[in-house]
């Protein structure tokens, strides 16, 4: 048989996979397939993704005059939050809802920085909750004792604009030693096919391009797909790969298990989006987007400009694509639980690796 290229993205593999089907990776077990209502619907997806792309416009716009954006749970409508009058007509003209708050963007983001000065310790994050105007700082549990108290020392100093919550678990990077695309020891899941010009290449977690510099689709190392050519972990966490040779059979799709999801643009995440989520450990799965701007201080180094979701994740998803309908959003970095009793999950937004690396979604 004739090994070829992936041709979907965020593949899962199961078991001992030996070389590529013409058409996939190894195809994923019947315990793997997506389940019923896994995904989104395309109108929802559309919907969504349409009003994310109205929330970056305005944001972008409004400036430090809003302090973000967010699809609202209850009535599915844009809201952009807003600090003055001049700013909740622009908002209103562009047929989404104005709603006031008292902190702007520039306020929530001084905050910030002084948390990645002050209370940066492994099992923290933190990111903007533009519903609440506040910054929610998140402790994972492993933060206790003295790192506990000095971390709500400093969430104190800054009054009501900083919440504080706990999850179970512990924030970590989704690599593990198995399957699916495979580095000397370290299994990820493929995340996007992108090109430039005729040169083609695919996107996966900086922490796993960190790990080696050539990957193969077994876990023998014996079929290469390529080599790594750029990497960021931390502070990002994305890197690109290579493909070796010039592969015919490539597409610009997804993997759902049982159906694929053609990709024909990328775009920025919104909070409420509703999102879904592609790897080669737990298949497809679903979630909704919490937070943009997301800072985790993982124990191997800090990650800035994160898209946090309920999307659950397992290790070996790491690389994995985050999309809502055809629009590319992210890829797969960490988080806490996992796919029995959920958990948070961080992506990577693709559009910066995009730009990082001059390449293209197809």
């Amino acid at each position: 048989m004739k090994i070829r290229h992936p041709r979907y993205w965020g593949t899962a593999v199961a078991g001992t996979a030996a070389a590529l089907a013409a058409s996939a990776l190894v195809a994923a077990p019947a315990s793997h397939a997506a389940p019923a209502g896994a995904t989104a619907t395309s109108a929802t997806a559309a919907t969504h993704s349409q009003l994310a792309a109205t929330a970056r416009a305005l944001t972008e716009t409004l400036g430090a005059r809003t302090a973000g954006a967010y699809i609202d749970r209850a009535t599915g409508r844009l809201t952009v939050t807003v600090t003055d009058a001049d700013a909740a007509e622009t908002v209103r003209a562009a047929g989404a809802r104005a709603k006031t708050v008292s902190r702007s963007g520039e306020d929530l983001k001084k905050i910030m920085s002084e948390l990645k000065r002050d209370a940066a310790v492994p099992g923290t994050a933190w990111a903007v909750d533009p519903a609440a105007n506040q910054v929610v700082l998140t402790m994972d549990s492993t933060v206790t004792g003295e790192r506990l108290e000095k971390v709500k020392k400093e969430a104190a100093e800054h009054g009501a604009a900083v919440r504080t919550e706990r999850v179970d678990g512990e924030f970590h990077l989704f690599t593990k030693g198995g399957e699916a695309i495979y580095t000397n020891g370290g299994r990820c899941s493929l995340g996007f096919n992108v090109r430039r010009g005729s040169e083609y290449y695919f996107l996966t977690a900086g922490h796993c391009t960190e790990v080696g510099s050539s990957w193969y689709s077994d876990s023998g190392l014996s079929n290469k797909l390529g080599d790594t050519v750029g990497s960021s972990f931390p502070g990002n966490d994305y890197g690109i790969v290579k493909y070796t040779g010039t592969p015919s059979d490539t597409q610009g799709t997804v993997s759902l298990y049982g159906g694929t999801q053609d990709i024909t643009r990328a775009g920025e995440a919104t909070v409420g989006q509703r999102v879904t989520r592609s790897g080669s450990t737990t298949g497809v799965h679903e979630g909704e987007v919490t937070a943009v701007n997301q800072t985790v201080v993982y124990p191997e180094g800090t990650v800035s400009g994160l898209i946090r979701t309920t999307v659950c994740a397992e290790p070996g998803d790491s690389g994995g694509s985050l999309f809502s309908g055809s629009t590319a959003l992210g890829l797969t970095s960490g988080g806490s639980g996992n796919c029995s009793s959920g958990g948070t999950t961080f992506f990577q937004p693709v559009t910066e690796a995009l730009s990082a690396y001059g390449v293209e979604v197809y």
